[in-house]
């Protein structure tokens, strides 16, 4: 298909279309002659998952890496998955105390070895957040985190699809892009449930 077809059937202008291959965020089209090119499946794919992030708030810095991912994606699974999460997870400048964030780790049963140095410091750094507050997560409700994020991250893993690496970075990016929203709002809706069943609707 032309740009313009491209640009029809996705949504998106064609001017985005050209910024996006102007950016190399979009593989070029085959040429059909000098001025002209032909897109097909491949480029509406890649056009959905840079949409679907841009539209979730990640930056064009983090859509590149995730294109970096999914055009040289690691063969190791577990390399994938780190990678893939470290494309959409922002990036932490600052020195900050591993401590506690570590502790944490251990708790679900994991070690610093063998978790990615950004994920550690996303930890540390939103517990750093909650210090500079005063706020202090109640053990019970830590437990509870520790507990039930634990079997989220197993359910989510068992659910990677296999079929290809595009399809494992996508999933994982964009459930990790698009899937903490819904996980957060559905946190405030149970605890509207909770509290209804605690003091009743008033």
């Amino acid at each position: 298909m032309r740009i313009s077809e491209l640009a029809m059937t996705s949504g998106v202008t064609v001017a985005t279309i050209k910024y996006y291959l102007r950016e190399k965020l979009l593989p070029e089209g085959e040429r059909t002659s000098p001025t002209q090119a032909s897109y097909g499946e491949a480029h509406l794919q890649r056009l959905g998952v840079i949409r679907a992030l841009v539209d979730a708030g990640v930056g064009i810095a983090g859509v590149r890496r995730v294109v970096t991912v999914l055009e040289d994606p690691p063969q190791n699974p577990y390399d994938l998955l780190g990678a893939a999460n470290a494309a959409v997870t922002p990036e932490i400048t600052a020195d900050v105390d591993l401590t506690e964030a570590t502790a944490l780790l251990v708790r679900m049963g994991g070690s610093p070895e063998k978790c990615f140095p950004d994920q550690i410091a996303a930890v540390a750094h939103a517990l750093a957040a909650l210090d500079r507050a005063g706020f202090t997560v109640p053990e019970a409700v830590m437990s509870a985190y520790v507990e039930h994020l634990s079997a989220i991250g197993e359910a989510e893993l068992a659910a990677t699809p296999d079929t290809s690496i595009e399809d494992a970075v996508r999933y994982v990016v964009l459930g990790t892009a698009l899937v903490e929203p819904l996980v957060l709002a559905l946190r405030r809706v149970a605890e509207q449930i909770a509290a209804s069943r605690r003091f009743g609707t008033g």
